[in-house]
């Protein structure tokens, strides 16, 4: 009778938020066997969830990215911000590196994407309600990955002005004239460029300059 009563009042209560109702309801199924987890509400986009997360006062709210009228990013912000012990688990199908830092930087605890089995969201669930970071796998993986590439090189002021040039479709000796420099010299800031970058070649080595942030076009 005891390890009942102690089981029940260990049992985490969660509203869940997506706007497709299907999935909501896939949810909803997968942790109903649970007996440990108590889905005290269900919303259908951000600001409902807002709502009922300052109403019922849940452990966790579990929240898609995107949905009408709030998305998941605010709704987390909004949640975080407000005087309650809540905290936000994001459940989405969208994995880029821009979502997640969003998501993150609203507040939230974890991270997991929709293919999570039954376990992996349980004890994501629980995992976040006691503070702690939970990222889906391959999350994880691509985190690490990033954190072990080695520092970015910047590029200097003319290593810029001759990159800008190449994207511009200006050959070395164009590159040259435009700059005020010898051809040779272009050569010279390229190879370094392509070191920095490492990129194999001038297209390939804008397209790196500009994904890293790295090249101003105007």
């Amino acid at each position: 009778m005891t390890s009942t009563s102690q089981h029940i009042q260990h049992r985490v209560r969660i509203v869940v938020a997506d706007d497709h109702s299907v999935m909501r309801a896939g949810v909803l199924a997968l942790l109903a066997p649970d007996s440990g987890i108590e889905i005290v509400g269900e919303a259908g986009n951000g600001r409902e969830a807002v709502e009922l997360v300052l109403r019922l006062e849940p452990d966790l709210a579990v929240l898609d990215l995107r949905m009408p009228i709030m998305d998941g990013v605010t709704a987390t912000a909004e949640i975080t911000a407000a005087p309650v012990r809540t905290r936000v688990l994001i459940l989405t199908t969208y994995d880029t590196d821009t979502e997640i830092e969003r998501a993150v930087e609203a507040g939230a605890v974890g991270y997991l994407l929709k293919d999570a089995t039954r376990e992996q969201l349980a004890d994501g669930i629980r995992a976040a309600c006691r503070g702690e970071t939970v990222l889906a796998p391959r999350i994880a993986e691509r985190l690490v990955a990033r954190m072990r590439r080695p520092a970015q090189v910047p590029l200097t002021a003319r290593e810029e002005e001759v990159l800008s040039a190449v994207a511009d479709g200006l050959s070395n000796a164009e590159i040259g004239k435009r700059l005020v420099i010898a051809e040779a010299t272009v050569k010279t800031h390229l190879l370094r460029i392509f070191a920095k970058l490492d990129a194999r070649d001038r297209t390939h080595a804008v397209v790196v300059a500009m994904e890293r942030g790295l090249l101003r076009r105007s």
